[in-house]
């Protein structure tokens, strides 16, 4: 936040932009991870698995991300106003938008700052969702990397 906006919201370009990539991503994700696990599923094969699974955990992220970015848009300026005035006890001073961890803060008289209209566990909840979908795609990986070294080692002989 720039010392001479200090009610400065979150730009909304950047905003519809990062929507509509959420609302083409999570479902792209979710259909392209049905596709592969019904191949897997034909074929029993545990890197298809691991792979949907990966998929689907993007896509639950991307889509958690996406609902949070949604509740920042239809927030307007009254109902933030309202948010932060009731968290900071009337004493609001300004905003502090941040779309890495997304949240909005409220800049209270005092110098403190108080996140607002953005729901206190959406943060966690994005990291560990972010982190098992990026253990996931390594599984994936890494179980895709063992089933072609075996397949060519079974060629050879």
């Amino acid at each position: 936040m720039s010392g001479d906006e200090p009610y400065a919201r979150h730009n909304g370009l950047v905003l519809l932009l990062a929507i509509l990539a959420s609302a083409i991503a999570t479902p792209g994700l979710i259909f392209y991870g049905l596709r592969i696990l019904i191949r897997a599923r034909s074929r029993y094969e545990a890197r298809g698995l691991a792979a949907a699974t990966a998929l689907f955990a993007w896509a639950a992220t991307t889509g958690l991300y996406g609902w949070g970015l949604l509740k920042l848009a239809i927030t307007d300026d009254y109902s933030e106003d309202r948010a932060c005035n009731a968290v900071t006890g009337g004493r609001l001073a300004g905003y502090d938008p941040s779309f890495l961890p997304l949240e909005l803060r409220c800049l209270t008289t005092d110098g403190r700052s108080v996140p607002a209209v953005v729901p206190s566990y959406f943060n966690p909840t994005l990291l560990a969702l972010a982190i098992g979908a990026t253990a996931l795609t390594v599984a994936a990986f890494w179980t895709s990397r063992c089933s072609t070294s075996t397949f060519l080692r079974d060629l050879r002989s």
